[in-house]
């Protein structure tokens, strides 16, 4: 029910299985572009999509998710993770139907680095 947000409806009557709807959680970033300032250094090292990628992932979501934030393609942003992945700069754990990305330690470090200069 995300274009009834806030309210909850629940239905009860006798002709009717008893039913509740809700807003799903996260509806209130659901129209927001996530921007974040990409190191020139590590767009550099990495590509300026890839950087940005890196940059964004401060929690593990889905390629879906990550193409909604950033304005890249779907398989763009597919083929990216899975080089990152293949790189150690990624990690991906399944949650039910979808692949959750975040980032390595090793990506951690190379923000740290390409931030603080």
């Amino acid at each position: 029910m995300v274009f009834t947000y806030p309210r909850v409806f629940s239905v009860t009557s006798v002709d009717w299985q008893p039913t509740l709807r809700y807003p799903p959680r996260g509806i209130g970033t659901l129209w927001e572009r996530h921007t974040v300032d990409v190191p020139e250094a590590l767009g550099a090292l990495v590509g300026r999509s890839r950087a940005r990628l890196l940059t964004e992932m401060e929690e593990p979501a889905s390629t879906q998710e990550r193409a909604r934030r950033t304005g890249l393609t779907p398989g763009g942003v597919s083929q990216h993770l899975s080089t990152m992945r293949t790189a150690g700069l990624v990690t991906a754990h399944r949650t039910g139907r979808f692949v959750l990305y975040a980032r390595s330690r090793v990506a951690e470090a190379l923000i740290d680095a390409a931030t603080s200069r």
